[in-house]
């Protein structure tokens, strides 16, 4: 599913406008965004949650080349799904519907 599914899902399942859809998945996408600048964490009970976390520096290989190269620390947003999530994708591969 990419974003334009997204909203076209978000505007039936909530009766509104394709427009208002799009609005409303842009802003929750901004906020969550702006949760992990500001706090370093999302949290969104039974579904999951959003994080930064750290990679340290490291040496690595360009793969043209073989040279050894640095590879500088750097913040990556992670995502870790919650138990309800899991559990409803899960069901969902066997063949249940929740």
């Amino acid at each position: 599913m990419n974003k334009q599914e997204l909203v076209e899902k978000v505007a039936s399942k909530a009766e509104i406008t394709k427009a208002e859809a799009a609005k409303v998945v842009a802003a929750t996408l901004d906020s969550i965004s702006e949760g992990l600048v500001a706090d370093g964490k999302v949290v969104l009970v039974g579904f999951g949650t959003f994080e930064i976390r750290t990679r340290t520096a490291r040496e690595g290989r360009n793969p043209r080349t073989g040279d050894k190269i640095k590879i500088a620390a750097s913040k990556v947003p992670a995502f870790r799904p919650g138990k309800a999530m899991k559990e409803s994708v899960n069901a969902k591969k066997k063949g249940k519907k929740k």
